[in-house]
């Protein structure tokens, strides 16, 4: 079973965006756009104190008809924050995402910020267990003779359109 360790290797960005606790949602908003994120963790000098999401911006600030300008993070922020370890299992972290309903976990080592994982991480390293998984049984099945095409419904082997086709 995959660790948070394994999924933060896989990620081509890495970066954890940030935002002090007294910022005003307008910041918050303004970095969660240039950054192309959906999630900035809360800062208050060098600890997590919370999480900001878009969800929260939806909520606590537009429909409760608040201005964006004046109204700071820490007043619309979830906190406490929920957090996984490099070492917490992925299946951990799906179950905590799903029962929770969140989509953000920060990845926490001792006392220090080292990660930000999302469920689109997590499902796509899913997929990618679950491909792996497939084509070692794919292999399995075809035995010394790897050049057979199989109908395994998988990004490498489109189904054939008839059986000629395939032996052909």
């Amino acid at each position: 079973m995959a660790t948070v360790k394994q999924v933060l290797k896989a990620k081509i960005d890495t970066t954890v965006h940030m935002i002090d606790v007294n910022a005003s949602v307008y910041e918050a908003v303004a970095l969660m756009s240039r950054a192309q994120v959906g999630a900035l963790v809360v800062m208050t000098r060098d600890a997590v104190c919370g999480i900001v999401t878009e969800r929260d911006y939806a909520r606590k600030v537009i429909l409760q008809d608040k201005a964006s300008r004046s109204t700071a993070v820490r007043d619309i922020m979830t906190a406490p924050v929920m957090a996984v370890t490099l070492m917490t299992n992925t299946d951990e972290c799906m179950t905590l995402m799903t029962q929770q309903r969140i989509r953000h976990l920060p990845v926490i080592e001792g006392d220090r910020l080292v990660g930000m994982i999302s469920i689109g991480d997590m499902v796509r390293h899913l997929i990618e267990e679950q491909q792996f998984a497939i084509d070692q049984l794919e292999t399995y099945v075809r035995g010394p003779q790897p050049e057979l095409p199989t109908c395994a419904l998988t990004r490498r082997s489109p189904i054939p359109q008839t059986l000629a086709a395939r032996f052909a």
